[in-house]
């Protein structure tokens, strides 16, 4: 069952219309009134995918007991770095590098944000397929056009939602031809969407081809395979990512008890891979996943708060502990 405060952070999306000005910029309805009671608003985006769901509910929580009041607004990527240029976002917990670059450059030339780093070790991000293609013959970028194999595959690449980075790449690799892909369909859907696709074909054993990623519950779920990336389409390391924390400069500037914790909160790809799969396959409350991984790991939540404070000053760890029943670290 939620908390009031639990209720209160969940704003959920609003249509694009709604977000958009005829200039382009958002609504200045996103950003909360002026008050005194603002120090401790924490506004923070999230595009509609499991792993920064959980992150987000994670962190909001963690700030909840610290004495912040954390709401969240669900975002795409392209909105949200326009958000957090024009100060109307506060914090993004799922800048994909590189599939985000061109929208994470654009603003960062701005000069608006702050990069803490990464909050995920070991993502990666490519074309994948099922393990029979893969040793049918399949296990490079290179194979995929060649005549014995795509027609298998029918020529059609599977993709997530227009205007995400993975499907830009998807894009760039159809329009500029790389690997032979100038005359193949792309076919953009929803995540759920793309991930249905590919669970009918692994269990008919057909061909598929689709955006992969890691850390996601279809690691878990699918035996699936990276393809070798030569060209590096997809970045160097064959589609190795860096998930980053961004922040609002001047919100990050006013903030710097906050801004420490969000430096510090990181997690293995088989941790977020492990929260992604109890929110996003089992389809458990996002704050019973939440609370679950927290009381085992307590050790890891200390640690994010080293050198943190409430907002009344008192040491974090002891407030978070009994605010969230965690075990002793």
């Amino acid at each position: 069952m939620s908390t009031p405060l639990q209720k209160s952070r969940r704003i959920g999306a609003l249509p694009l219309h709604l977000l958009l000005t005829s200039s382009g910029l958002l609504l200045a309805s996103l950003a909360s009134p002026v008050s005194a009671a603002e120090d401790a608003s924490i506004m923070f985006a999230a595009p509609p995918w499991p792993g920064v769901t959980m992150k987000t509910e994670i962190a909001s929580e963690i700030f909840e007991a610290l004495g912040y009041s954390p709401s969240t607004r669900q975002l795409g990527a392209q909105i949200t770095y326009e958000g957090m240029s024009l100060g109307e976002v506060d914090v993004y917990l799922a800048a994909w590098l590189p599939g985000q670059s061109t929208m994470y450059n654009a603003a960062m030339e701005k000069d608006a944000m702050v990069d803490f780093g990464n909050n995920v070790n070991g993502a990666r991000a490519n074309f994948a397929v099922p393990r029979y293609v893969a040793e049918a013959g399949v296990t490079s970028l290179n194979d995929v056009d060649k005549p014995e194999f795509a027609d298998k595959f029918e020529k059609t690449i599977y993709s997530i939602e227009i205007g995400s980075g993975s499907s830009e790449i998807a894009n760039r690799a159809v329009d500029e031809d790389i690997y032979g892909l100038g005359d193949w369909d792309l076919k953009e859907s929803s995540t759920a969407g793309m991930l249905g696709t590919v669970a009918n074909a692994i269990k008919r054993e057909e061909w598929v081809m689709f955006v992969g990623w890691t850390p996601h519950w279809m690691g878990i779920e699918y035996d699936m395979v990276f393809l070798d990336d030569p060209k590096d389409l997809w970045g160097p390391g064959g589609g190795e990512s860096d998930v980053r924390t961004l922040a609002n400069k001047k919100w990050s500037e006013a903030h710097p008890n906050a801004s420490v914790f969000l430096d510090q909160i990181a997690f293995t790809s088989e941790e977020q891979s492990a929260l992604i799969f109890g929110y996003g396959k089992e389809e458990r409350p996002q704050e019973e996943v939440a609370g679950t991984w927290m009381k085992a790991n307590p050790a890891k939540v200390k640690g994010w708060l080293d050198g943190v404070t409430t907002r009344d000053g008192e040491p974090a760890w002891p407030a978070v502990q009994e605010a969230l029943g965690l075990p002793d670290a």
